[in-house]
């Protein structure tokens, strides 16, 4: 082998190991700021450590708004803990990234993953697919609901929990999609609260409310839903006709990390193939192409997603947050 083939060689295996591969030998600690149920991320943490024996991870998990405003503060103040952010939707990723808060990433490993998950500038990545729909109790309710105007019916609405926006950054996604559809509009969330609908504060409170029979239907992200029927849960999960709106949970590195190719590593993982198996296992439609959904889940290439204008749902999100006030509390 000559000389030359050889150095082209050892500069492009140099290249290789400039990004990703080079984060797998990383140690250290890193902390994670995370909306993902604590059950899960524990056990997340657990499998990213049996390929990263040398990091370790602290949580600290909250709603998604009550997690921005922890990281606003802390940034007010001079600097935030966190390395990772990994949280509901991209509409606060988008309002981290415009305040030049992300680190990009550009050497990520996105390949078989939609281009529309993955941030153009490499600064956050799309981890899971959820979607919103409608839980109902089965114990309570006999003729299974189709679409979201069936909870308009005054018996229905007057049953109904949903998780409040100023909570969940699933539940501005979906307000937000729901009120930018010329089909829906405020004036179908006027008309939930003029039938005596609440709202709650995440997604956990509307499954424990419907599945305790305190409520007959909710609004909630499918895995929750599914997850508690498969468990023995009395409830049963609907994708409506109309269709879902859609998180994808993204992954990034905040600018201030002291540990970034801890915080690489933990991106590298989350977007490879053990962390897209273990999200399946945890009831999400995983990310990379190709890959099964959860048992009992329809092929996500089968569901019908209601569009949603992320730049107008960002330009928008006091408005929305306080108009959803005004007709329900919080």
């Amino acid at each position: 082998m000559s000389r030359r083939l050889t150095a082209s060689l050892a500069a492009l295996a140099g290249i290789l190991l400039s990004g990703s591969a080079l984060a797998a030998d990383a140690s250290g600690a890193i902390t994670l700021y995370t909306s993902q149920p604590n059950d899960q991320m524990t056990a997340v943490v657990e499998a990213f450590r049996k390929d990263n024996p040398n990091v370790t991870v602290e949580i600290f998990r909250a709603g998604t708004t009550e997690l921005m405003a922890k990281l606003q503060a802390e940034f007010a103040a001079g600097g935030s803990p966190a390395d990772v952010v990994l949280i509901a939707d991209t509409v606060a990723m988008t309002q981290l990234k415009e305040a030049d808060r992300l680190l990009p990433y550009a050497e990520a490993p996105v390949e078989g993953i939609p281009a529309n998950l993955v941030d153009p500038d490499r600064t956050y990545f799309g981890t899971k697919l959820l979607t919103t729909g409608i839980v109902y109790n089965t114990d309570k309710v006999k003729t299974a609901p189709t679409s979201w105007n069936d909870l308009k019916a005054e018996d229905a609405a007057s049953q109904l929990i949903m998780p409040s926006p100023l909570y969940s950054g699933a539940a501005v996604v979906h307000v937000g999609t729901m009120t930018q559809a010329p089909a829906f509009g405020w004036d179908y969330y006027e008309a939930l609260a003029d039938g005596g609908a609440v709202a709650g504060q995440g997604n956990g409170t509307v499954l424990e409310a419907v599945a305790r029979g305190e409520k007959s239907y909710g609004m909630i992200v499918d895995y929750m839903a599914m997850n508690a029927k498969a468990k023995g849960s009395p409830v049963a999960f609907v994708f409506p006709s109309e269709g879902v709106s859609t998180i994808t949970q993204p992954v990034a590195i905040l600018k201030g990390t002291d540990n970034p190719d801890a915080a690489k590593a933990f991106v590298d993982w989350q977007l490879g193939r053990a962390a897209q198996e273990q999200s399946v296992a945890q009831g999400y439609f995983p990310v990379i192409e190709g890959m099964a959904p959860p048992a009992g889940y329809p092929d996500p290439k089968t569901l019908t997603v209601l569009a949603t204008d992320s730049a107008k749902l960002v330009q928008d999100e006091a408005d929305l947050k306080a108009r959803f006030s005004d007709l329900f509390g919080g």
